[in-house]
C-alpha cells in the first residue's frame, strides 16, 4: 500500500463517523433503551457509543484501504460500502423512533446481508479491508439477538 494519505483517511473515517452518529442527534436513545424489557447478555447503554464509535473507525479506515487501490472493482465496493451505512443509519430510527421492534428487526437482517457481501468484495480488493469488518458484522449479529430479544419481550 502507498504511503497514507492523512486527508483522504480522515475524510473517510469522518463520514463514515457522520453518518453513523447522525440519527442519534434527532432521536434521544438513552431514555428509550433504559425502558425495555431486554434479553439475556443486554449490556449497559453507555457501551454502545463506545463501541460504535470503534466500528466506525474501523469501517472508515477499511474504505479508505479500497479506495487507495487500483482495483477495477472499487467503485462497486464504494457503492455497497455507502449503502449498507446508510441502511444502518436508517435502523435507529425504525427501531428507537418508530419503535418498530420487527421492521427493525427485518432490516438489521437485511443489513447483516448487505456487510457479508460487502466484506466478501472487499476481500477481493484487500483483505485487510475485509477483516476490519470482522468485528462490526459480529456486532450487527449480536445487535440482531438483542433487537429480536427486544421484539419478543415489548
Amino acid at each position: 500500500m502507498k504511503k497514507i494519505n492523512i486527508k483522504k483517511l480522515l475524510f473517510y473515517v469522518g463520514i463514515t463517523l457522520l453518518i453513523g452518529f447522525l440519527p442519534n442527534f434527532f432521536i434521544k436513545i438513552g431514555d428509550t433503551y433504559k425502558s425495555f424489557n431486554k434479553p439475556p447478555l443486554s449490556p449497559p447503554g453507555i457501551l454502545f457509543p463506545i463501541v460504535w464509535s470503534i466500528l466506525f473507525i474501523l469501517m472508515g479506515i477499511s474504505i479508505y484501504r479500497i479506495m487507495m487501490t487500483n482495483s477495477d472493482k472499487k467503485k462497486e465496493a464504494r457503492l455497497i460500502y455507502f449503502i449498507q451505512l446508510i441502511i444502518n443509519a436508517c435502523w435507529t430510527p425504525i427501531f428507537f423512533g418508530l419503535k418498530e421492534y420487527f421492521l427493525a428487526f427485518l432490516w438489521i437482517l437485511m443489513l447483516i446481508l448487505l456487510v457479508v457481501t460487502m466484506i466478501l468484495i472487499f476481500f477481493k480488493i484487500d483483505k485487510i479491508s475485509a477483516y476490519l469488518n470482522i468485528p462490526y458484522l459480529i456486532w450487527l449479529l449480536f445487535a440482531c439477538y438483542l433487537n429480536f430479544g427486544v421484539f419478543i419481550l415489548n
